[in-house]
């Protein structure tokens, strides 16, 4: 009897948060265009990016915008596309290798071998802030709006309604990633979408 009140009085998993699109809506703005990786079984490791390495962060993000961004309707020539990205924790297998490297050159090495790097390739310097993926993304697609990041996904709604109706920019493209950071079987996982402050074409 008692362990039947306990499973009763056990709490309901958790919910998988809103897709961005609802969110986005929700808040007055128009969806042009959406994406995400995975999208179905079939999708499997997304493709790696020339420049990041370790993580799995900046490939997600760059698949899941690709994705979008060739969903989107024909924009204006003049049109400006802000970024924008969301991640609550930012790019932790790139953090965990770092630390992983340093502590391991502390042990090795002393003090000399931390300072001297231990080994870590020079790329992780590059990628060391989450928004580098979004350059990256919009150096390739052409999207000359300003690149912010933020923790939330609310804030990054916010921002991006902000970023349209102050005239910042035309449309913006806004990603969330998500590194699993436990349970056996979650994955990774990136949302794009392409929102603008007009009716959806």
């Amino acid at each position: 009897m008692t362990a039947a009140r306990s499973q009763a009085a056990a709490p309901p998993p958790a919910l998988p948060p809103p897709p961005l699109s609802v969110r986005a809506g929700a808040a007055g703005l128009s969806v042009c265009a959406a994406g995400a990786w995975p999208e179905g079984p079939a999708d499997g490791e997304p493709p790696q990016v020339p420049g990041f390495v370790v993580s799995s962060f900046s490939p997600l993000f760059a698949a899941a915008a690709r994705r979008c961004l060739e969903r989107r309707p024909e924009a204006a020539p003049d049109a400006v596309t802000a970024v924008v990205v969301v991640s609550a924790l930012g790019d932790v297998a790139s953090a965990v290798h770092v630390a992983a490297v340093v502590d391991a050159a502390g042990v090795e090495g002393g003090a000399g071998g931390a300072q001297g790097g231990g080994g870590l390739s020079p790329l992780m310097f590059f990628q060391a802030v989450p928004n580098a993926v979004a350059g990256h993304v919009a150096a390739k697609w052409g999207l000359f709006g300003p690149v912010v990041c933020v923790g939330d996904t609310a804030a990054g709604v916010e921002v991006a309604a902000l970023l349209v109706e102050d005239g910042d920019a035309d449309e913006v493209l806004l990603v969330r990633v998500d590194q699993a950071t436990a349970g056996a079987g979650a994955r990774d996982r990136a949302e794009a979408v392409l929102v603008s402050g007009g009716k959806a074409p």
